[in-house]
């Protein structure tokens, strides 16, 4: 099995991750199907900015296509992958190490503290000033030129302030005052809503067993990627046509159904994978990638021929949007979804197409009586049709 090497390096300006291999026309043309991918002459390869994002893109990509990858060239601690701290003088390494104590103290995720220290990281590589001094000019020239100059998302501004207030708590700095600094309103997005076809031609297109087994159960109980990624064998009751989410978004469990229509397949998938120990598995048996999963998701809909831009959390949308247009009430979605607030499930009945459908556009109303109005009632609007 061919081999590529994921390494950091400087170039432009900034940090990125560059895909090193020898020459091999097939891995070239893998790559070239991953957008925003660029080639670099100098160092003779190809590469993306330099984040835990990318890396992990990258990865997953690689492994899609059956090439294995060495990424030992990234540092790692038994923390979390995400920090960098060999960048940093003692210091701030020592500073970071009580940050991580303080926001697990405060029994904060995994996946929060790993968020938070990594913009903790990156401002005290940024930064200057001496942290007893701190001001907020000196957060708001971090936002300016490191987050909103990288055209961090809306939610990720949000999360870097949110790290900044912990840190200022922990340090007790009189000179700063998050509560005047702005915090951007979170955007307001409707989902990308697939229709069942969409979801049919996509399952069809999937040809990997396994793939096809995880993007059907996604869909089928609404699973988040992260639930889908922890679910393991014990949590899975065929009989009961059921699903045990433990520990899901906000620390809770809950329980969800499965399809009558998904069993054969799961039982097909079961026998012929074999997993120990997660529903789905790496090689090494550990817990599969969501990146992975991302990856040939998107290798899915590009052979459906879907346009629209998708990820797994589209297939949990459209298992809302469906369950609302057959009836269910918002109640029992809002649990089956595990939503602590029913506002967040309220944004379904913006996208269904229940109420929609009944209204009729002003085009049609205009040419219904222009037809009613005329002796011929032809009205051509293109020159394929006559309506």
């Amino acid at each position: 099995m061919e081999q590529v090497i994921l390494r950091p390096f400087f170039h432009r300006g900034q940090h990125q991750v560059g895909v090193f291999f020898k020459y091999n026309s097939e891995i070239r043309e893998h790559l070239k199907l991953l957008r925003g991918l660029t080639w670099s002459k100098t160092f003779s390869c190809f590469y993306l900015p330099d984040n835990p994002e990318n890396r992990n893109l990258l990865k997953s990509h690689m492994e899609a296509g059956n090439y294995t990858t060495d990424c030992s060239a990234f540092i790692k601690t038994e923390e979390s992958e995400v920090l960098l701290k060999d960048e940093l003088d003692t210091d701030s390494k020592q500073l970071l190490e009580a940050y991580i104590l303080f926001l697990r103290g405060k029994r904060y995720s995994q996946s929060t503290v790993s968020t938070y220290c990594n913009f903790v990281n990156k401002f005290l590589l940024f930064n200057d000033a001496p942290l007893t001094s701190l001001k907020n000019r000196h957060l708001e020239l971090f936002i300016e030129k490191v987050i909103a100059r990288n055209n961090y998302s809306i939610s990720s501004h949000r999360q870097c302030i949110s790290a900044f207030t912990h840190l200022a708590v922990l340090l007790e700095l009189p000179e700063l005052d998050l509560e005047k600094m702005n915090r951007p309103r979170k955007s307001r997005i409707l989902p990308v809503i697939l229709s069942p076809q969409e979801i049919i031609d996509i399952l069809v297109a999937t040809r990997n067993l396994k793939h096809r087994a995880a993007l059907a159960l996604i869909y089928a109980s609404g699973l988040r990627v992260g639930e889908l990624m922890k679910l393991k064998l014990n949590h899975i009751d065929i009989d009961r046509r059921q699903l045990l989410i433990k520990q899901a978004k906000g620390r809770k469990d809950r329980y969800v159904g499965m399809a009558d229509s998904f069993i054969p397949l799961l039982i097909n998938y079961l026998n012929t994978y074999q997993p120990k120990v997660y529903f789905l598995e790496g090689p090494d048996g550990k817990e599969y990638s969501a990146s992975s999963v991302r990856s040939f998701l998107k290798e899915s809909c590009r052979r459906a021929g879907i346009r629209k831009k998708v990820s797994p959390h589209s297939l949990r949308h459209a298992y809302a949007t469906h369950m609302l247009e057959n009836g269910i009430g918002l109640r029992y979605i809002q649990a089956l979804l595990g939503h602590s607030r029913p506002e967040t499930t309220m944004i379904y009945t913006q996208v269904t197409q229940m109420d929609m459908v009944q209204i009729k556009s002003p085009l049609d109303l205009a040419v219904t009586k222009y037809k009613g109005d005329k002796a011929e009632g032809k009205l051509r609007l293109s020159r394929n049709s006559n309506l």
